[in-house]
């Protein structure tokens, strides 16, 4: 019988064999996170080695293992208290072995954003996979019309967020001859937010509309409240309720939709509001809710520190644990100071081409095998594309010391990076490599 995304399936729900066999890849110039000693060595071969922090270059970008595991435990223990379902968004790390270790610790598909990940995610096996977007090419409807038929296990479902895409997506399907239905949500947006039918009464019109296409099977219904709230502000928060309650609201419209009797997916969530999605839709009566949170399994010392639900609740109970442990960043630059052409100015072997910067700048935390920086005057101002200026860590951080810097934003962070080393505690002394983590952007 041909799975749908609500249901349970079983196994994996990923190729873990396919996983596995990236131990195999032999390692060459093509990954900057590895010096030339690595070369010529399997990823499996070259751990073996017991290689250490202290033998990689600069500049870096580090994952640590306590960290990951932690955050991984701690999000999936948050869902299954919250009564909610978690299909993370697979594009924060576009790394199979990461989303391997999701879906071991719970989570019940992934979450993608476009047709090249998709086609990464099948390339590894994975069973349940949720396009938070409108797939209207048809070239790739031909393709997953393809992936389904040959794959009675593959569940996948797509957003719609209007007759037009419905229309597209019916006759390229009809075109590549689908054997069977793709399954589509109708997504609901907000004034100036993202993609999304605009009011109710339009959602329901589009959901009218799959259901009179024949090659198309309503599933549920989706949005994104991130694009309606950038901080944990009262009136920030507040527009994240609004928005959600219409989506509850649509789901009441759309309750005698669905024809087979099957429960439908709501899905809503990234890592920002995740707490108010699980309160304002956590209840709704026949209802499979999914959040799509990502970049919990990396955190970060940034934006996710401050607006993450867990740092939230915690920081509203006076510190203590409130709605599960808070989570922890996993992610680290390091870069080496080359050049103090100033007094008060260092200049790092890090830039834009390293580490993300568009939801705030690095920070500077401490100096390998040495001083503290957090809590000093010492702080990153600016990058360009290769360096990183530093300024008032003095003395701190002298020509040739290699800085542990905090990053903000994952989603941005990984995709600079093939490989990353995965540390077994980046606060170590002397840190070890326990794992290299491959990413396909």
């Amino acid at each position: 019988m041909d799975q749908t995304f609500a249901s349970s399936g079983t196994g994996p729900g990923i190729d873990t064999g396919a996983v596995a066999a990236l131990a195999d890849e032999t390692l060459d110039w093509r990954f900057k996170a590895l010096p030339p000693a690595a070369w010529g060595l399997s990823v499996r071969d070259y751990l073996a080695t017991g290689p250490a922090l202290a033998d990689l270059g600069t500049p870096l970008l580090t994952l640590d293992a306590g960290a990951l595991d932690h955050n991984l435990r701690t999000m999936a223990a948050w869902c299954a208290e919250a009564g909610v379902a978690l299909a993370p968004h697979g594009k924060t790390t576009m790394a199979p072995a990461l989303w391997q270790a999701q879906l071991a610790a719970g989570s019940h598909g992934i979450t993608l954003a476009n047709l090249p990940q998709i086609r990464v995610a099948r390339a590894f096996g994975v069973q349940r996979v949720l396009l938070a977007n409108t797939l209207p090419d048809p070239a790739g409807l031909g393709w997953l019309a393809g992936e389904l038929a040959a794959d009675p296990a593959f569940a996948f479902t797509s957003w719609v967020d209007s007759a037009a895409s419905v229309r597209l997506m019916d006759e390229a399907l009809r075109a590549a001859g689908a054997e069977r239905q793709v399954e589509v949500m109708v997504e609901l947006g907000g004034p100036g937010g993202r993609t999304g039918a605009r009011t109710v009464d339009e959602a329901v019109e589009i959901a009218a509309a799959v259901l009179r296409a024949p090659t198309l099977r309503l599933a549920g219904i989706g949005g994104y409240e991130g694009a309606l709230a950038h901080d944990a502000s009262e009136d920030g928060l507040a527009a994240v309720r609004t928005y959600l309650r219409t989506l509850a609201e649509l789901h009441g419209r759309l309750a005698s939709a669905y024809a087979d009797g099957s429960a439908p997916v709501v899905t809503a969530g990234g890592s920002a509001y995740f707490d108010l999605v699980a309160e304002e839709l956590g209840a709704l009566p026949e209802a499979f809710v999914v959040l799509r949170s990502g970049a919990y399994i990396a955190h970060d010392d940034g934006f996710y520190r401050g607006i993450s639900p867990l740092a939230r609740a915690a920081g509203a109970a006076g510190g203590t644990d409130a709605g599960g442990a808070p989570l922890r960043s996993a992610l680290h630059g390091w870069a080496r100071v080359v050049s103090r052409p100033e007094p008060h100015l260092a200049l790092l072997d890090a830039g834009k081409r390293d580490l993300p910067f568009d939801e705030g700048l690095p920070e500077p935390q401490r100096v390998r095998g040495g001083a503290e920086l957090t809590g000093t005057a010492a702080r990153i101002t600016a990058l360009n594309d290769q360096h990183a200026f530093l300024r008032d860590a003095g003395d701190l951080a002298p020509i040739g010391a290699v800085l542990r810097l905090g990053v903000s934003h994952p989603c941005t962070a990984f995709d600079k990076w093939a490989l990353i080393p995965v540390l077994d505690d980046a606060s170590a002394a002397e840190p070890k490599v326990t794992g290299l983590v491959r990413t396909f952007f």
